[in-house]
């Protein structure tokens, strides 16, 4: 299966307008401060994009940040403009025509930018302890629709949290299913190489990622894909697709649920570009000034993150008031039973 991938993405695929599904399409609206930076990344590059969502979250600059499945380097040139000349963007893939692409325009960025802060290194995602790099030495790990084509999720989860520093953060987007998908269409070389077919159910993702030290992630958003490939579509039968994008904090000893300690936070409208609120999760929207119940987990997610200083946080652990409700599901398109 790795080398039917490798062969799909360095040889099937020329650009994006290849593919025969929106599966590995981006088609989440580009945010105003990221229009110009995309601009400024080569055509070339942008061309050979087949990602399904957005990674490029608030609060880069000067930090280390690791792309893993980054093939030809779009989100690697996108975030080395956010991360600045005091960041630094490494990306790895498995595929030797993606990385020859990313390499041939690194000079090219480095020049554009005034700054050269990024490289590449082939490899497996599941083999990240097998590359040079340190161990809790990354402030963000990145992917985008990379995860559904790994043979090993959970072991891409564990070397994901062995790179992190302590609360860090891996924030994703990939592909999720609405049941498992059936033994004889995981191997099927179109529908796996266009990000379906390696798609988790996304209660098995929860579980998997729990297991791997991710007590609880956090949804962001989600949208349903559709198979445009009538031939495809009929392969796929009643299974139902989304596109969703999560963040995982590396906090150890989280709860394993949400628990009410009488805490709140309040935003202080600090970070550039959200004046007015900080949109954390999918059911995490925090006006500025406004003075917000959270859970225990959600009060450490920001107290022992990056996001530290742009919150005044109230309260302790020194109190319980038993579950809270207000933290929603992590489901896609979750529906009322949830």
């Amino acid at each position: 299966m790795l080398e039917q991938v490798k062969a799909y993405y360095g040889q099937e695929l020329q650009c994006s307008d290849d593919l025969r599904t929106n599966a590995c399409c981006d088609a989440d609206a580009v945010p105003e401060r990221l229009k110009p930076l995309l601009a400024r990344v080569h055509p070339d590059v942008r061309n050979r994009y087949y990602g399904c969502g957005l990674v490029a979250p608030p609060l880069l600059d000067g930090l280390r940040v690791l792309d893993l499945g980054c093939g030809s380097g779009r989100d690697v040139y996108l975030l080395a403009q956010l991360v600045g000349a005091g960041g630094e963007v490494v990306g790895v893939d498995m595929t030797a025509a993606q990385l020859a692409m990313a390499e041939a325009h690194r000079q090219h960025h480095a020049d554009l930018f005034g700054y050269g802060n990024v490289r590449f290194l082939e490899g497996r995602i599941e083999q990240l302890d097998a590359l040079s790099l340190e161990p809790g030495s990354f402030d963000v790990v990145v992917s985008n629709c990379v995860l559904n084509l790994s043979v090993d999720k959970p072991a891409v989860l564990q070397g994901v949290r062995r790179l992190l520093k302590i609360g860090g953060e891996f924030h994703f987007a990939d592909v999720y299913t609405d049941r498992r998908v059936p033994e004889h269409l995981r191997h099927d070389p179109v529908l796996y190489g266009e990000c379906l077919s390696g798609a988790l159910y996304w209660a098995d993702f929860l579980r998997m990622a729990r297991r791997a030290g991710f007590a609880d992630p956090r949804l962001m958003n989600d949208r349903p894909l559709t198979i445009g490939d009538r031939e495809l579509q009929n392969r796929t039968g009643p299974l139902r697709f989304f596109s969703a994008t999560y963040r995982l904090f590396h906090l150890p000893e989280l709860e394993d649920a949400c628990e009410d300690h009488g805490q709140a936070v309040c935003y202080r409208g600090s970070i550039e570009d959200h004046p007015d609120a900080l949109p954390f999760d999918k059911h995490h929207r925090f006006d500025t000034g406004r003075v917000v119940p959270v859970c225990g987990n959600t009060w450490r997610m920001l107290a022992e993150s990056r996001f530290a200083p742009h919150v005044r946080l109230m309260g302790d652990f020194s109190r319980h008031f038993g579950p809270f409700a207000g933290c929603g599901t992590t489901m896609p398109f979750a529906g009322s039973c949830c």
